[in-house]
């Protein structure tokens, strides 16, 4: 049993039994990294991922894996659905670093958040090679671990943003996150952005919120939108209820 058989998240639960000594997205976690003077792992993915789905049953099922994992680092499992924010800045660096993103999405830090080594899905064998020449390359080059780890963070231009606390939830920072959304609202199809789509639950609750807040007709209509568009769409179970994974189109059929 690991950290997250308390979480809400049904992404984190799926791993509450994993040998791995997952925590979740903390300052107590990158403490612990830094008591260990250890790198950290972290994976971010969401439930509907059929990837991240192998990379579970392949690797973070494997007890050599966990194994490995638990000797050489401090191991984080984000849910990108609950944490946008963290999700959107290692992505950020993923892509940075590799040309592309996509999950489940695997990075490698120091202890204080900074990103050196990024990527996606690594079958097992490649998963455990790499475990153990990060693990080796912390101990014996640290200062050119340093030194990319650095540089990745230069190159995005985020440095302020890469770990750390967030800012305060105060009203003015939740109507700017309600006035991004509705900026990138797909008036026309729905949801957010162009393909490929996936059901924006947790932009919808906030979204709901905020009406219930504020009034803020907006956020209700975008809600109710993207809500029917999804279920005229190909994602949804016509014969159980429910959404299944994702759109490749800006459209929701395929």
């Amino acid at each position: 049993m690991n950290r997250l058989v308390d979480a809400t998240s049904p992404y984190l639960l799926q791993h509450a039994d994993n040998p791995v000594d997952w925590w979740q997205w903390s300052d107590e976690a990158f403490a612990e990294a830094k008591r260990r003077d250890v790198p950290v792992l972290i994976s971010v993915g969401y439930a509907a991922c059929h990837w991240c789905h192998v990379m579970a049953h392949e690797s973070f099922e494997n007890a050599q894996v966990g194994a490995l994992m638990n000797d050489n680092f401090v191991s984080i499992k984000v849910d990108r659905e609950e944490r946008p924010d963290v999700d959107a800045v290692y992505m950020t660096a993923t892509q940075a670093m590799t040309g592309q993103g996509g999950w489940p999405m695997t990075v490698f830090a120091t202890p204080d958040g900074t990103p050196f080594f990024c990527g996606t899905y690594f079958p097992r064998p490649n998963f455990i090679q790499l475990l153990e020449s990060v693990a080796t390359a912390w101990r014996e080059q640290r200062e050119a671990v340093l030194g990319q780890g650095a540089a990745v963070v230069e190159a995005i231009g985020g440095a302020q943003a890469v770990g750390g606390p967030t800012a305060p939830l105060d009203a003015p920072l939740l109507d700017a996150a309600a006035a991004k959304l509705a900026s990138e609202y797909d008036a026309t199809n729905g949801g957010f952005g162009g393909a490929p789509k996936f059901p924006p639950h947790m932009n919808l609750l906030f979204l709901l919120r905020h009406h219930q807040r504020t009034g803020d007709p907006t956020s209700l209509e975008i809600t109710r939108h993207t809500a029917e568009a999804m279920a005229r769409g190909g994602i949804y179970d016509q014969l159980a209820g429910g959404f299944a994974r994702y759109s490749v189109d800006a459209h929701w059929t395929v």
